[in-house]
């Protein structure tokens, strides 16, 4: 884990299921600076996939993914 990045925003998607966490993921993240981090816990299986996706492909960075028995925990760099 990157302890040294600190998260403009915290998104709580516990409990959330597809596509909710994706959908906050992409509203939250547009309010957050480019070159800040958006930190996304999720206990939602589909979330790996679907959040290192839609990194990718809006042009964002995935700096940290981490994954414990009941939850995910995703540290997204915005680009621009």
């Amino acid at each position: 884990m990157k302890e040294d990045v600190k998260p403009a925003r915290t998104l709580d998607c516990l409990g959330l299921y597809c596509p909710e966490p994706l959908f906050q993921t992409r509203e939250n993240i547009d309010q957050i600076k480019p070159g800040e981090i958006l930190e996304v816990i999720t206990d939602d299986p589909a979330a790996e996939e679907d959040l290192k996706r839609f990194a990718k492909r809006a042009g964002h960075e995935v700096v940290s993914y981490e994954k414990d028995d009941d939850h995910m925990r995703f540290l997204i760099k915005r680009n621009e």
